[in-house]
């Protein structure tokens, strides 16, 4: 879900507000930067806490869409609240909420961050003069700055964006297509790939799920693996995950995972060094792919590989 380009969408259309947390300290139900697109009905998509806090957010953000200027505003979620609401206790949110307006620069911005990999988004606090929004590219190693912060003069809201990874499903079966769909519900980028045409239907998919019909080489020329890509193969036979994985395990990806049993790993892999696959390559393969809970089930197996694939997004210290 790209909330900018829908932010886009709604500010070119019949307006809206757009509510992001620009500060949260202590325990608070989302973390600064998360965000809340609001129509002219009510809330369209995202979070920024439920409960009340959600619903005066949303009468905030009718109010600044109809006055067209940015407003701020500060919860408190003392413990006696918060257990009332069914919230996190003992934190606080401060909410910048601001009007999506058919302004050109505002537009130019929102369609740059809809379309970027990464970059920072820049909005001015007071629109007096009118409103300010700028886009620029992420600057290398500028993803260890706080992903947002109000500047020392509150004058700027600055937000530093990169996308989450990239999960790429070669098998749109039951098991594959089970997989795409739990990791884009767990806030990856998915694509599926199959070389059937009945398989590889949108249709059969969330809207944010791109599906591919295409084998493993013509799929790659589109797509240029990256440490930040993950990678499940899930096709329909030994043969086609051999042929998948002897182009993908030497690849950059970061995350390579193989449907199937230890036995079948061993199989491939003798086969694969024989082919001259280096061991290196073929030694980060997971098989069987995900965390070991048990699963038999299509939908039990694609929510062990999206809690792998969330370990390994996270890493050690993203507990």
């Amino acid at each position: 879900m790209n909330l900018w380009r829908q932010a886009l969408e709604l500010a070119r259309g019949e307006g809206g507000a757009l509510a992001t947390i620009a500060r949260a300290t202590g325990s608070t139900p989302v973390p600064a930067g998360a965000k809340m697109l609001v129509g002219p009905s009510g809330r369209i998509a995202g979070t920024v806490g439920g409960g009340c806090v959600e619903a005066e957010v949303i009468d905030g953000a009718l109010a600044a869409a109809s006055s067209g200027a940015p407003i701020f505003q500060a919860h408190h979620l003392n413990a006696d609240l918060a257990g009332d609401l069914g919230l996190s206790c003992g934190g606080s949110v401060e909410i910048f909420v601001e009007p999506l307006v058919r302004h050109p620069a505002y537009l130019a911005a929102l369609a740059q961050a809809a379309e970027a990999v990464a970059g920072v988004v820049t909005t001015a606090t007071d629109w007096s003069a009118g409103p300010v929004k700028g886009f620029a590219p992420l600057a290398p190693g500028a993803s260890e700055l706080p992903a947002v912060e109000l500047d020392p003069g509150r004058r700027f809201l600055i937000e530093r964006f990169a996308l989450p990874p990239r999960v790429i499903v070669f098998g749109a079966g039951h098991v594959g297509a089970a997989i795409a769909r739990a990791a884009q519900a767990a806030g990856f980028r998915a694509t599926v790939v199959d070389d059937r045409a009945e398989f590889a239907d949108p249709a059969r998919f969330p809207a944010d799920v791109t599906v591919m019909q295409s084998d493993v080489e013509g799929a790659l020329a589109r797509v240029t693996l990256g440490a930040g890509d993950a990678v499940v193969i899930a096709t329909r036979g030994h043969r086609e995950d051999a042929t998948i994985l002897a182009l993908i395990a030497p690849s950059a990806a970061g995350y390579v995972g193989l449907l199937g049993s230890r036995r079948k790993k061993a199989v491939i892999t003798k086969a694969l060094t024989s082919a001259g696959v280096s061991a290196d390559a073929l030694a980060r393969v997971r098989v069987p792919v995900g965390l070991d809970i048990g699963a038999v089930t299509p939908e039990e197996i694609a929510v062990s590989v999206a809690a792998e694939l969330v370990k390994w997004r996270r890493g050690p210290a993203g507990r």
